[in-house]
């Protein structure tokens, strides 16, 4: 049998009160978490999915989407916007452990505690990785300009590099996806536009990209636009996939928790009973329950399997799509049994119940959406529609 594996080496509880702490604050003064931030660093958690060989902790994805559920269910937020670092390191692990060595610069940036920030999301496009409103220009050194917006761009604030991507329509073996990483200039500008319902400490601010530069050695694919087998399309998808759905697990859990905690707390006037003991509010709890438990081994089975390098083949993306959908939806879902569990007092916008409420309707927003994820399961199941 398998060790246990410790996420309190990593997030302790100490550790974990203080994020927990914060959140609040963060959300009502709508700022980035940047003693989080600071916390997680020193804590090498920025190098969790690096190898040992590089300076990092050399975990797996398994092991570090269980350390995303721990830190959502401190403080949601900070746990979202580090997702987006862990993002690109874990596409740079699954590169490097199948022989490619095309973002092992991003593992040495991590280890030396470097943050890196996804800046893929475009509004309206729903191609997400398959095509891009932004122009990549070619700067005739086998280097790029890219020219667009880019929204959700979490870690706003405060990333060192910026992963993109464009489509270059001008070279002559045009057209091609190029996907590259960016650093702070003068052509890159975050709008101070991030002013929502919930996930505030991420900061998610829009980056409009000025002819923002990477030269050739930052250049890491051309591709032809459209779905297709590239290591790095796999890596992208997987590890962002997977890491969605451990954030939106965490809060889950915070939220049964939360409700278990009202429910043994609170005393029913009319009977006097606890409310642990009200048949109602213990179907309540159970279904959430329920719910929640078929989510960690979900994510710990497909997580152990882009570690392994098994073969899905074509089924691998709504298996990715499915889970991310089936985290987001239960999670929302316990979340409002949770609130019933709470009360009213729940309803108060200072409660982390209200927060968490707020918090996870993000989930749905996130890529792949309900449609797209429905339309990747059927396809895997019933095959392309008739023409």
């Amino acid at each position: 049998m398998a060790p246990v594996f410790d996420t309190a080496r990593f997030l302790p509880d100490d550790l974990l009160a203080r994020l927990r702490e914060r959140a609040p604050v963060h959300d009502r003064e709508n700022t980035f978490p940047n003693d989080d931030l600071d916390d997680l660093r020193a804590a090498g958690y920025l190098g969790i999915l690096v190898p040992t060989a590089f300076g990092g902790a050399g975990l797996t994805l398994a092991q570090a989407a269980e350390l995303q559920q721990r830190l959502a269910g401190a403080a949601p937020a900070t746990a979202l916007a580090i997702n987006m670092h862990l993002v690109w390191t874990g596409v740079a692990k699954v590169l490097h452990d199948r022989g490619l060595d095309d973002l092992d610069s991003v593992l040495r940036g991590a280890a030396a505690g470097e943050v890196f920030a996804f800046g893929i999301s475009e509004a309206g496009n729903d191609l997400v990785l398959f095509g891009s409103d932004t122009a990549a220009t070619p700067d005739g050194d086998g280097g790029y300009r890219f020219t667009g917006t880019k929204i959700f761009t979490s870690l706003s604030p405060v990333w060192d590099h910026l992963g993109v991507h464009g489509l270059d329509t001008t070279s002559p073996d045009a057209p091609k996806m190029v996907f590259a990483f960016l650093d702070r200039s003068d052509d890159i500008v975050a709008r101070d536009d991030w002013d929502t319902l919930g996930m505030r400490g991420t900061q998610s601010r829009t980056t409009e990209l000025r002819g923002a530069h990477a030269p050739a050695t930052r250049v890491v694919r051309r591709l032809d636009p459209g779905p297709q087998p590239d290591p790095l399309v796999f890596g992208i998808f997987a590890v962002f996939e997977i890491l969605l759905a451990s954030v939106y697990t965490g809060i889950a859990r915070r939220a049964l928790d939360l409700a278990v905690d009202a429910a043994k707390s609170r005393r029913s006037k009319k009977t006097g009973a606890s409310y642990a003991a009200d048949p109602d509010i213990r179907w309540r709890i159970a279904d959430m329950a329920l719910a929640y438990d078929a989510l960690p081994p979900q994510i710990a089975a497909l997580s152990a399997d882009v570690d392994g390098q098994v073969d899905h083949g074509g089924r691998w993306f709504s298996l990715l799509a499915g889970l991310k959908h089936r985290a987001v939806t239960a999670a929302k879902a316990i979340v409002d049994e949770a609130t019933l569990v709470g009360g009213g007092s729940s309803y108060f916008a200072h409660t982390e119940l209200s927060r968490l409420y707020r918090d996870v309707l993000a989930g749905q927003f996130h890529p792949s959406d309900p449609e797209s994820a429905h339309s990747a399961v059927a396809g895997a199941w019933l095959g392309p529609v008739d023409a």
